[in-house]
C-alpha cells in the first residue's frame, strides 16, 4: 500500500509540473528534462506497485541456468528440449551466471534488465514522438514537450509496470519493438532488420512487426520516399540473425517451431478465436481511454489534405504505428489470448496508442494554419514562444494526457486482472518455491518429479531434480504427440499424456498443487491411482498443507526423504 501511495503522488507532482510548467517545458531543455526524470520515477515506482517474480519465468531462468552451467540451453540436463519462446532474454540472464554459483542471481539479473528496459521504454518513447513530429517539420522548433507526455503515457501503461520486475521478457520486446519504429523512422532498414530479428528472437509475434515493416518499405518505395533497395537491406539485416539462429535451433532442439508454440496451437479453431476475443476485448475494457486516444489519433490523420512532403512522411510512420498495433493485436487474438494477469501478451499496444496519440497531435499542430497573435504590451510572451504554437499556450493537452495517466493508474489497483491478480501470482510463485526448495534438500539427485508448475518449483529444486511438464511445454513427446487439453480459460490449450508419464517417465513424486492448501488433501488425481499413493505434509508454523503423490513401490522411502525437512512433518491420511 505504501508503494502504491508513493506512485500516486509521483503522479500527482508530475501532473502538477507538467501543466503548470507546459510552456517551458517545450521552450526550455532543463524543465523538459526534470520532468522527464519525473516521468522516469512514476515508471519505477508504478513497476514496484507490482513486483513480482512471474511462475513463468522460472522456466526460462531454469534453461539459462543450465547453460551458464554448461549443460546447454535445456530444461532437464540431456534433453534438448525448446520449451521457451524466448532466446535472446534467456541468453540475456544467463550471462552472469556463467561468472556465479549463485542461482538467484539469474532471478535478480531477470529483475533488474527488465526494469530498466521499461525505464528504456519511456525514454524511446519520448524520443519517438519528438523524431515524428520534426520529421514533419524539418529545421522547426519541434514540441518537445509532447514527448514528455508519452513517456508519461508509457510510464503509466499498466500491461508494461506489471512485467518489469517479472523476470519474463516484456519489457525487453516492447524497447525491442519502440527500437524498430525509431529505425523505420529514421529509414536505416538494415538498423531496422537486426532489431527485428531480435525481437523475433525475443516473442515468436515479432514476426509480424517483420511482415509489416517489410510491407512499409514496400509501399515506401512504390510512392518515391524511399530507395528500392531499402527492402533488401532490411530484408538483410533480418536474415544476418534469424538465418544462423533458425538453422542452429534446427540441429539442436530438430524441430522449427517450439513446444509452447506447439502445444498453444492444438484444439478448436473456433475456441482459440473465442478465447482471443475475450482477451483483447477485456484489454480494450481496461484501456478504453487509450483506444480512445488512438481513434482520436487517426480521426486527426484523416482530416488533413494536400500535405508537403515532409508531412507526408510523418503521417506514414504514425500509420506504420497503427499497423503494427493493429498486426499485433490480430496475432495475440488468432493465438487464443493467454493466461497471465495484465494483458501482458499485448503490453507493446498501449505504448504505441501512447506514441501514435501526441505524436498525431503534434501533426495536427503543425499543419494547422498559422495564427498572428495580437500585440499587447500587457501580455507579453516571457518564453518567446510564437503564436503558431498553440500547444504552448494551452494546457488542455498536458491535463488531459495526465488524467489519462491517473485512470491507467487507477486500473492498476482495481482491476481484478491486474494488481489482484498479479498478488495471487506472487503468493503461488513464493509458496511454489518453497515446495521446490524442499525437493532440493530432501530429494536425491536424479529423482524424477512430476508437475504442471514448471516455473518456480522446478528452479528452486535444483538442475540435479528431474522435472516433467505433464502439460508438454518442456516434454518433447508429450507437447507433440499429447492429446490437447483446454484449460480453464476457453481456448487456451496445452498438452497431456498421463499414460506416458505415469509408465515411462515414472516420476518418483508427482504435485498436481499450485501452492499450499489452507486444510489436508488426501484425493489422488485417477491417472495417478493405483501406482501413487496420497502424501499429505504440514507446514510447520502455518496454516498451511501440501500434498504429493509418491510411487507406491518405494513410498515409505520418499516419505521418509521428505519428512526429514524440518519446516514439513508427514501427516498419514489414514
Amino acid at each position: 500500500m505504501v508503494v502504491t501511495a508513493v506512485t500516486f503522488v509521483a503522479w500527482l507532482v508530475l501532473a502538477v509540473v507538467l501543466v503548470i510548467g507546459w510552456p517551458r517545458i517545450n521552450a526550455q531543455r532543463s524543465w523538459r528534462f526534470a520532468a522527464l526524470g519525473l516521468t522516469l520515477l512514476l515508471s519505477l515506482f508504478h513497476q514496484l506497485v507490482y513486483a513480482t517474480v512471474a511462475g513463468d519465468a522460472y522456466v526460462t531462468f531454469r534453461y539459462a541456468r543450465n547453460l551458464a552451467d554448461g549443460h546447454g540451453p535445456v530444461y532437464n540436463i540431456g534433453e534438448y528440449v525448446e520449451g521457451y519462446a524466448n532466446f535472446l532474454w534467456m541468453l540475456l540472464v544467463a550471462v552472469p551466471g556463467t561468472v556465479s554459483d549463485d542461482p538467484g542471481v539469474i532471478v535478480a539479473t531477470g529483475v533488474v534488465l527488465g526494469v530498466a528496459s521499461a525505464l528504456g521504454c519511456v525514454l524511446l518513447a519520448y524520443t519517438l514522438t519528438n523524431r515524428i513530429v520534426r520529421l514533419a517539420q524539418p529545421g522547426g522548433p519541434g514540441l518537445p514537450g509532447l514527448g514528455v507526455l508519452a513517456a508519461a503515457l508509457t510510464a503509466a501503461a499498466s500491461s508494461l509496470a506489471a512485467y518489469g520486475a517479472s523476470g519474463v521478457e516484456a519489457p525487453l520486446f516492447v524497447l525491442l519493438t519502440l527500437t524498430l519504429c525509431l529505425a523505420l523512422t529514421s529509414g536505416r532498414a538494415v538498423v531496422a532488420g537486426v532489431t527485428v530479428a531480435l525481437a523475433v528472437m525475443t516473442r515468436p509475434e515479432a514476426l509480424v512487426f517483420a511482415v509489416v515493416g517489410l510491407a512499409w518499405f514496400v509501399v515506401e518505395a512504390v510512392r518515391g520516399r524511399r530507395a528500392g533497395t531499402a527492402a533488401v537491406a532490411y530484408l538483410a539485416g533480418a536474415a544476418v540473425l534469424l538465418v544462423p539462429w533458425t538453422v542452429w535451433r534446427l540441429t539442436v532442439y530438430e524441430h522449427l517451431l517450439p513446444n509452447l508454440v506447439v502445444s498453444r496451437w492444438n484444439g478448436s479453431w473456433s475456441n482459440r478465436l473465442a478465447s482471443g476475443w475475450d482477451y483483447v476485448g477485456g484489454f480494450a475494457l481496461a484501456y478504453q481511454a487509450f483506444v480512445a486516444l488512438a481513434v482520436v489519433a487517426i480521426a486527426l490523420l484523416l482530416t488533413r489534405r494536400g500535405l508537403p512532403p515532409s508531412v507526408l512522411r510523418a503521417r506514414s510512420v504514425m500509420w506504420l504505428l497503427v499497423a503494427l498495433a493493429v498486426g499485433h493485436v490480430a496475432a495475440v487474438l488468432v493465438s487464443g489470448g493467454g493466461l497471465m494477469p495484465v494483458w501482458r501478451l499485448l503490453s507493446p499496444v498501449p505504448v504505441l496508442l501512447a506514441v501514435l496519440g501526441t505524436a498525431a497531435y503534434g501533426l495536427f499542430v503543425v499543419t494547422s494554419p498559422a495564427k498572428t497573435a495580437p500585440a499587447s504590451s500587457a501580455d507579453p510572451d516571457p518564453d518567446g514562444e510564437n503564436a503558431r504554437e498553440p500547444l504552448v499556450r494551452r494546457r488542455t493537452v498536458p491535463v488531459v494526457a495526465m488524467v489519462l495517466c491517473g485512470l491507467s493508474l487507477v486500473v492498476t489497483v482495481v482491476h481484478p486482472r491486474a494488481l489482484p491478480a498479479m498478488d495471487e501470482l506472487r503468493t503461488s510463485a513464493t509458496q511454489l518455491a518453497e515446495i521446490g526448495r524442499w525437493f532440493h534438500t530432501s530429494l536425491p539427485p536424479g529423482t524424477v518429479i512430476s508437475t504442471h508448475n514448471t516455473g518456480a518449483l522446478a528452479y528452486e529444486a535444483g538442475p540435479a531434480i528431474v522435472v516433467v511438464d505433464v502439460f508438454g511445454r518442456t516434454d518433447e513427446h508429450i507437447a507433440r504427440e499429447g492429446t490437447p487439453m483446454e484449460l480453464a480459460t476457453r481456448g487456451v490449450y496445452v498438452a497431456r499424456d498421463f499414460d506416458y508419464v505415469v509408465n515411462e517417465r515414472a516420476p518418483a513424486v508427482a504435485i498436481d498443487d499450485t501452492g499450499f492448501t489452507t486444510s489436508q488433501q488426501c484425493g489422488i488425481n485417477p491417472a495417478y491411482a493405483g501406482l501413487y499413493e496420497v502424501a499429505s505434509f504440514r507446514r510447520e508454523g502455518t496454516p498451511y498443507w501440501v500434498s504429493v503423490y509418491v510411487r507406491r513401490v518405494a513410498a515409505t522411502h520418499l516419505i521418509q526423504l521428505l519428512d526429514r525437512h524440518s519446516a514439513f512433518t508427514y501427516v498419514s491420511c489414514l
